[in-house]
């Protein structure tokens, strides 16, 4: 039996617990922590758990029979508890972005390593079938080599939102849309297309005069012999998600969607019907997804620690993603195009670095310890 304790126990820890409790046999919530007085025996009561509520996560480095710490804080304290829990002989799995900066991201790289113990960071939409399925027709070549992608994080988010307390703020938040939003997209465009060469980003704060950070970012991203356009916004109604991929005989999307063309004698398209049945054929013939999302990973996760195998998403993948993120904060405070891969002795590489090198769009003027209870969305491609 796995036991595992989760710090901190916001809106996303409820995905967590819920994908926990569906594997009784494998794992035990053993322990909550958050630092606001009373928050975790809500959650503990609200899910009937029998385990006992902390303030402070250092006082369950030393819990007894404790396999694997869960980390669900605002992102400013990932790396921080991360590296503790690691260091203390525990395995980790910790929500995404996994850090506030690169330099964070290679101490808790280093801390694994050290350790000997697990981390994996949250990536979801990986666990998903339209993205499983995807990546495995990119992967095969079905369709050929990839000129455009066209990745729209379309999120939205009330103006109310970024008055939470760590939200809004480069210090807490560690950034706006791009970072805390997009970070699923892009996630799914490094785990396909990889890092780009190079990076082109306008950032801009349109309709939340309550936070430091963009609420809305537009990328043009450079591959060998193909472009990524990449949008991340809290301000697109209806939240319509989509990775799109126009390959050499065929748009590939997620939600799935397929279209394929060839060449009239005069260069103008015609629609081939039969190679798009070939895809889908393709699709269907792949291995069922057993569990998806949160559940998928999580369940990711207890196998791995079971069987001392590596998880499928781990560290590096984290790092690929925060280092996108980061090159379209440093093209957009600077309004020039940054080359990839970014090193050590870049000025973006630290949390200094870059609190000093982002617009403040806003000063925060209100900050508020809770918004109320209600549900929240985690993206589109489940609904599709």
């Amino acid at each position: 039996m796995i036991n595992v304790a989760i710090v901190g126990t916001g809106n996303i820890s409820h995905a967590h617990i819920q994908a926990y409790l569906k594997f009784p046999d494998r794992v035990r919530i053993a322990a909550l922590v958050d630092i606001i007085p009373g928050k975790a025996e809500k959650v503990r009561d609200q899910y009937g758990l029998d385990c006992p509520c902390f303030l402070d996560h250092q006082d369950i480095l030393s819990f007894p029979g404790l396999d694997l710490v869960d980390v669900c804080t605002p992102p400013y304290v990932h790396a921080e508890i991360s590296i503790h829990a690691l260091q203390s002989g525990h395995n980790v799995v910790c929500e995404k972005p996994m850090a506030a900066s690169l330099e964070e991201c290679d101490a808790m790289l280093r801390a694994r390593d050290e350790s000997g113990k697990k981390l994996s960071i949250i990536a979801q939409n990986r666990f998903r079938k339209p993205i499983r399925d995807l990546k495995a027709l990119l992967d095969s070549g079905i369709a050929g080599p990839v000129r455009a992608a066209q990745i729209d994080s379309f999120w939205w988010r009330g103006h109310c939102y970024y008055d939470l307390w760590w939200r809004g703020t480069w210090e807490k938040e560690g950034g706006g849309c791009t970072l805390n939003h997009a970070v699923h997209h892009i996630d799914m465009l490094g785990w396909m297309m990889g890092l780009p060469s190079r990076v082109t980003s306008v950032l801009a704060n349109t309709a939340h005069d309550n936070a430091e950070v963009e609420d809305l970012s537009m990328s043009i991203l450079e591959y060998p012999g193909a472009l990524a356009l990449l949008t991340a916004s809290v301000v697109h109604h209806g939240e319509e998600q989509t990775l799109t991929f126009q390959c050499e005989k065929a748009k590939l999307a997620a939600p799935f969607s397929t279209f394929a063309s060839v060449s009239k004698p005069n260069g103008f398209p015609e629609r081939d019907e039969n190679f798009e049945k070939e895809i889908k054929a393709f699709c269907d013939a792949l291995p069922p997804v057993p569990y998806e999302g949160h559940d998928g990973q999580i369940e990711n996760v207890l196998s791995a620690i079971e069987k001392d195998e590596e998880p499928a998403i781990g560290g590096e993948d984290g790092r690929t993603t925060l280092e996108l993120i980061t090159a379209i904060y440093k093209a957009g405070a600077l309004k020039q195009a940054v080359t990839l891969p970014l090193q050590a002795d870049d000025p973006f590489y630290t949390v200094e670095g870059i609190r000093s090198g982002v617009p403040h769009f806003y000063e925060k003027n209100v900050s508020r310890m809770d918004l109320g209870d209600g549900p929240i969305t985690l993206g589109s491609f489940d609904k599709k």
